[in-house]
């Protein structure tokens, strides 16, 4: 079985009025089907544009990304849509429901888009999603009524609204409490139990109690890949 992620020699550059910028520079890494992979990192040191590059949502300026059985460097962007749509959950910081539907709406909107299930199945499903996550009873109200931790559990069923098997999240507790953040990891812990491929962007300590193995980046290199098996050391964990 080919892996979950592949990464060979990535770089990713961006071109600023002051010359270029390496934000990722000659990654090369494997994450295999079912690992829970945290990334962490300074600010800057190329967490989040490697996790877009993971999803498709930035291309790297050189080397290849394979990821859920496809080569991304060769899709179209009509193909790389599709191929998210169904492949991918995406999970942010600050949410990104559309504030002028409803918490269901929301989560049917992935639904829609790829036409993975029959129209009449995909409200049922939402709520079915929404029922695992704990907010069933908020899925005809719109998310400005609902509390962070509300909408963030309402942001991860619409990453799962297609069965993706492989989510990613940029910062999902960033904007949480403690005690909010620890349910939301919480249940990203059972996601993975099920055999969900997962890996999260996080400055947050309390993730290394659930992840099966922490990638470091400084500087747009791996500079540290520990596994759950090691010892995580406090010191070694950048802020």
């Amino acid at each position: 079985m080919e892996h979950a992620i592949q990464l060979s020699d990535v770089t990713k550059s961006y071109t600023l009025g002051a010359g270029a910028v390496v934000a990722v520079d000659h990654v090369s890494l494997v994450i295999e089907h079912g690992e829970f992979v945290a990334i962490v990192g300074r600010s800057g040191s190329g967490k989040t544009t490697l996790l877009n590059m993971l999803a498709g949502i930035d291309r790297p300026t050189s080397g290849s990304v394979r990821a859920a059985g496809a080569e991304l460097g060769a899709l179209s962007e009509s193909g790389l849509a599709a191929w998210g749509g169904q492949h991918v959950g995406l999970v942010f910081q600050f949410f990104q429901l559309l504030p002028t539907l409803t918490v269901a709406e929301n989560v049917m909107l992935p639904m829609d888009f790829a036409k993975k299930f029959p129209i009449g199945d995909r409200r049922n499903r939402a709520k079915r999603l929404l029922e695992r996550v704990g907010i069933a009873d908020q899925a005809d109200k719109l998310p400005s009524t609902l509390s962070g931790g509300q909408q963030q559990r309402a942001a991860i069923a619409r990453a799962l609204a297609n069965d993706p098997p492989l989510l990613l999240a940029d910062e999902p507790t960033g904007n949480l409490d403690s005690a909010t953040a620890s349910a939301v990891l919480d249940l990203f812990s059972e996601l993975n139990a099920e055999g969900r491929t997962i890996v999260v962007v996080t400055h947050e300590r309390e993730v290394r109690a659930i992840v099966s193995r922490q990638l470091t980046l400084s500087d747009g290199h791996v500079v540290a890949d520990e596994h759950a098996s090691t010892e995580f050391s406090r010191a070694e964990v950048p802020v």
